[in-house]
């Protein structure tokens, strides 16, 4: 029997661009979401976060047409007052809609360069045909330049504008992500999905994903948000859904969820009641050193050895490696005099007898 969905803290009064309903969705006998509920506010950014295998791409896949749920229903709705179903819709068609989203692994045309990426994008929603782009009527040479005009637009938005005439695949791994979420906004989007954008970035990146993100909700778009950096989660993110085994567990505030026992358990595992107290007071004091910035995720580092003891620590290695060695050799020394008492004395070769002198006649 499926668990109680717990319900977003987002009234039922207010703007919602995404309303999920009871998803569920099964690969054969394996259950993937289990009656997923979920409410999303026009122009805020929610997170989905939870354990690896909770279902979050699952649940993206679903939103953007690429699963089909056998339960539940996906409303979308670009504008108040019109709403879309998205379950049955393909992808291409949910995308037209107004939905865009991003990819755990970067999906870029590498041979392209990074305003011919964009341009993907944006010529999404262009009208212009294979006929008239290839007779060049004045319709065609409109549309192109207004996608190259929009697709620099967006290079300078997330910071590429330097970069628009570069290959993409030549890019830093940082640069592939923004360049990625430039592409999703040239579709015009009224709700965009990033799932683990923060994914192998370092620090510095993801200071700029931080802010890049924050512009883009202040443009009015809706942003759905899929990551495991939960210092980033916690800086950006007006409200908070966990996923864990393809349910719903918790939904809220930040602040309201990183106090959560059962979020503390899905990520940590269970226990006594003092144990899991203390584990949830240091992920909480943790969690609030990150966000404010004044934690470090910086390993302690390594314990400095003197000249001296790293020599003597050196000798004391190699003295221990040579000790089984000797111990083997005098436990075989016996075994090799046994094997010579045993076996027999070798036998001289005899000597040939003299031939007999011959008598004379």
């Amino acid at each position: 029997m499926s668990a109680q969905p717990v319900e977003s803290a987002v009234p039922a009064t207010a703007d919602n661009v995404l309303e999920v309903k009871g998803v569920t969705l099964r690969f054969g006998g394996l259950t993937s979401l289990d009656n997923v509920t979920l409410t999303h506010q026009r122009g805020q950014i929610l997170s989905v976060i939870g354990p690896n295998g909770a279902g979050k791409t699952s649940l993206f896949n679903c939103l953007t047409g690429v699963y089909t749920p056998q339960e539940g229903s996906v409303v979308f709705r670009p504008d108040a007052g019109k709403d879309l179903e998205v379950v049955g819709k393909k992808p291409y068609d949910v995308n037209r809609m107004g939905v865009a989203r991003t990819f755990q692994n970067i999906r870029l045309f590498n041979a392209l360069t990074a305003l011919e990426n964009v341009k993907i994008g944006v010529e999404s929603h262009q009208k212009t045909g294979p006929v008239g782009a290839m007779l060049r009527l004045p319709s065609a040479r409109r549309d192109e330049r207004e996608s190259d005009e929009e697709a620099f637009r967006l290079l300078d938005f997330v910071g590429l504008s330097q970069r628009a005439n570069e290959v993409s695949s030549s890019l830093p791994y940082g640069d592939q992500r923004r360049l990625e979420i430039a592409r999703a906004l040239g579709t015009r989007p009224k709700l965009l999905l990033l799932d683990e954008p923060a994914a192998g970035t370092n620090p510095a990146e993801k200071r700029q994903l931080e802010v890049l993100i924050r512009k883009i909700a202040e443009t009015g778009i809706s942003v759905l948000l899929i990551e495991h950096d939960m210092r980033l989660v916690m800086a950006v993110a007006a409200h908070v859904v966990v996923l864990n085994f393809g349910q719903v567990i918790a939904s809220g505030r930040p602040e309201e969820v990183q106090r959560d026992a059962k979020v503390v358990e899905a990520y940590l595992g269970g226990g006594d009641a003092a144990t899991d107290a203390a584990t949830g007071a240091a992920v909480n004091a943790r969690t609030a050193a990150l966000a404010d910035g004044s934690g470090d995720d910086t390993p302690p580092p390594a314990k400095r050895t003197s000249p001296a003891t790293a020599a003597k620590s050196g000798r004391s290695t190699a003295a221990a490696v040579k000790a089984p060695a000797k111990k083997a050799a005098a436990a075989k020394a016996p075994a090799k005099k046994a094997a010579a008492a045993k076996a027999p004395a070798a036998k001289a070769p005899a000597k040939k007898a003299a031939p007999a002198p011959k008598k004379k006649a």
